[in-house]
């Protein structure tokens, strides 16, 4: 009788053992917390968005990837600071963006920034000029974590900057 009592605990403590892992699994649950945030950094127009997302789960490694949509105009400057020709300037656009892994510690959140540049413009200033970035902008800035299937957008969903005004 004591053995099959003993059993019948066993059995007991397995099935709470069991229980409380099911629990604990499905308690993940992610999420962003508050705004997700964008600036633009007015010295090279580069994009930071930042977040925090919990529910997560302690110690997951977890991959997101920042996206917008974005302009860029470039300028001729020559050795002197001028711009020449102001026709000589050219404007790019499409999408960028900017991956990261973050891990979600002990607490199960993540609170982290990734950084997005503007798109590179090809080479077409003549000999003796330098191109230069004179504004971007970007719309539709969003965060997305890739591992969760969760995407938040930023507050402001847009931004622009301009960096260099021809003289």
């Amino acid at each position: 009788m004591k053995e099959s009592l003993a059993r019948r605990r066993t059995a007991l403590l397995a099935l709470a053992a069991l229980m409380c892992t099911v629990v604990i699994s499905s308690a993940a649950s992610p999420h962003f917390v508050g705004r997700v945030t964008a600036t633009i950094d007015p010295g090279t127009g580069n994009l930071t968005v930042s977040w925090k997302e919990a529910g997560l789960g302690n110690n997951q490694n977890i991959n997101y990837v920042a996206t917008a949509d974005a302009t860029a105009t470039f300028v001729c400057v020559n050795n002197g600071g001028q711009c020449p020709d102001a026709a000589n300037k050219t404007t790019v656009q499409g999408p960028v963006s900017a991956p990261g892994t973050f891990n979600s510690g002990k607490n199960g959140t993540i609170s982290a920034s990734l950084t997005i540049e503007p798109p590179a413009a090809t080479a077409f200033c003549p000999g003796g000029q330098t191109e230069v970035l004179a504004d971007v902008s970007y719309t539709n800035i969003q965060i997305t974590d890739l591992t969760n299937n969760v995407t938040a957008n930023a507050v402001p969903s847009s931004l622009s900057a301009t960096l260099f005004t021809c003289p």
